[in-house]
């Protein structure tokens, strides 16, 4: 299936398509690396963002009713 451009938000984000320009000018800003640590890190764990940022040794990233229902707590 083709990528919808006009799709973007959370299932979107969930998986990084490198052979889409924008997605790489995307993922390169959001997790502050070069094109070549991000096509090494995803030839090296697969599509998925998070496993992606657990390999360049980020912190898992969290969403909102996570944060908001652990602060209340």
């Amino acid at each position: 299936m083709a990528d919808n451009l006009n799709l973007r938000g959370g299932a979107d984000r969930s998986r990084i398509n490198i052979n889409e320009p924008h997605e790489v000018r995307y993922w390169t800003d959001a997790l502050h690396v070069s094109e070549a640590e991000l096509r090494t890190a995803v030839a090296s764990v697969g599509v998925s963002a998070e496993e992606v940022r657990l390999h360049l040794g980020m912190a898992p990233q969290t969403s909102a009713s996570t944060r908001s229902s652990t602060s209340a707590a």
